[in-house]
């Protein structure tokens, strides 16, 4: 049976954009990624409403992905720092950081995010976890995984 014939209900890829998939969140996630941690430096930097910012916050914390910071007792002000969550969207953000460098701005790249052990520019790659190859997406079919239902 063809994986077009089971269920999309479980889709991970639905699940992750109900939680990541608005534009202000994957922006904030990229300030984040970069080291902005206050409410103020998100707003001079992004340019979003101070409404905006403040939603997208509480989303991303109340989903794991941000935690809040005291850092000022009076009045109260915080940080915002990404979880081991939000950590493990760095591929995610490197991938479209890489996308939109070679398909939507002439192929410059406004930032390079450097390996700190020896300095190479990063790229993103795909490889199999067992033969170390690197993939792309001809070389890779998807079947129906443990938590997959049939429609």
């Amino acid at each position: 049976m063809s994986i077009v014939d089971w269920n999309r209900d479980n889709c991970a890829v639905e699940r992750t954009l109900s939680v990541i998939g608005e534009r202000w969140s994957l922006i904030v996630l990229r300030e984040a990624f970069l080291g902005v941690r206050r409410f103020d430096q998100f707003r001079r930097n992004t340019g979003v409403a101070r409404n905006i910012l403040s939603d997208r916050l509480n989303t991303l914390v109340a989903n794991g992905i941000l935690r809040r910071e005291l850092y000022q007792e009076h009045p109260q002000r915080y940080e915002y720092r990404l979880t081991e969550k939000g950590l493990d969207l760095t591929p995610v953000l490197i991938t479209l950081m890489d996308w939109g460098t070679r398909h939507e701005s002439g192929g410059e790249p406004a930032v390079l995010l450097e390996h700190k052990g020896c300095g190479a520019t990063m790229m993103p790659r795909l490889a199999c976890p067992e033969c170390g190859d690197q993939v792309s997406a001809r070389d890779v079919r998807a079947v129906p995984g443990p938590g997959a239902t049939l429609r």
